[in-house]
């Protein structure tokens, strides 16, 4: 099975699809990452040379993600609790931060808000 930074995948994945698994790259960052080594955006796995696994192995140690921008996002929010932000109260409490409705959906608006909550 074929690794791609910490990872291991199945031969038939896709490329970009395994670059969407890690935590801070979404679609726009997987093609720009696709594009500047030359790979197609439906190639699989298996089918990539070990070089070019290399490459993109050490592309992804040199950016931001999995637990750093989780911690970045926490300390984020720690720091706009710390001021006594609105933004901040709305993290403590719970509830929407970025102005939803809460009159009639309150448990939504609670889940909306899971991020904290867990760490």
């Amino acid at each position: 099975m074929p690794f791609i930074y910490t990872a291991s995948f199945t031969e038939t994945t896709l490329v970009k699809k395994a670059l969407e698994s890690f935590y801070g790259i979404g679609k726009d960052v997987s093609i720009r990452i696709l594009a500047r080594h030359y790979i197609h955006p439906l190639a699989k796995v298996g089918a990539l040379p070990s070089q070019k696994l290399l490459d993109l192995t050490a592309e992804l140690t040199g950016m931001k993600i999995e637990n750093d921008k989780r911690r970045e996002l926490r300390d984020n929010i720690q720091r706009l609790r710390d001021m006594g932000t609105y933004r901040g109260r709305r993290h403590v409490m719970g509830l929407p931060v970025r102005g939803q409705n809460t009159r009639s959906q309150i448990n939504t608006a609670r889940r909306l808000n899971m991020v904290q909550r867990k760490g």
